[in-house]
């Protein structure tokens, strides 16, 4: 008899509570390794970072895509999976030199959602 193994991609995992999607709690405490003054920190830090770059995002700079992609890391980061997503759909239409009007519009109310669970997350710490 003879294993074999398959690699599988890497999948963000679901959230941990129902209707609790827009921070992926388990990915949060797998990247702070448990550590909840991490887990504050980041998130505040994401907060903070959040708002000021969709603020230079929506002034349209010249490094717009740049600044769509920064968001987009730092949303991976804490585990803020539809900000990312629509984060990476306004720098594919930048680079693309698309209309982003739409874009930007769905990322904004990607971070107002991830900011109103943000908040309700460092309450609980």
């Amino acid at each position: 008899m003879t294993l074999s193994f398959d690699r599988m991609e890497w999948m963000p995992s679901p959230p941990l509570a129902p209707g609790s999607d827009a921070i992926d709690v388990a990915h949060l405490q797998r990247m702070t390794l448990g550590e909840q003054d991490l887990e504050r920190e980041v998130l505040a830090m994401f907060l903070q970072q959040s708002r000021t770059l969709i603020a230079r995002l929506v002034q349209k700079p010249v490094d717009n895509a740049a600044i769509a992609h920064t968001l987009k890391g730092a949303a991976k980061a804490i585990g803020a999976f539809a900000v990312a997503d629509a984060a990476d759909d306004v720098e594919l239409r930048l680079r693309a030199d698309q209309n982003v009007e739409q874009a930007i519009a769905s990322l904004c109310d990607a971070i107002d959602t991830a900011h109103i669970e943000i908040q309700g997350l460092l309450l609980k710490h």
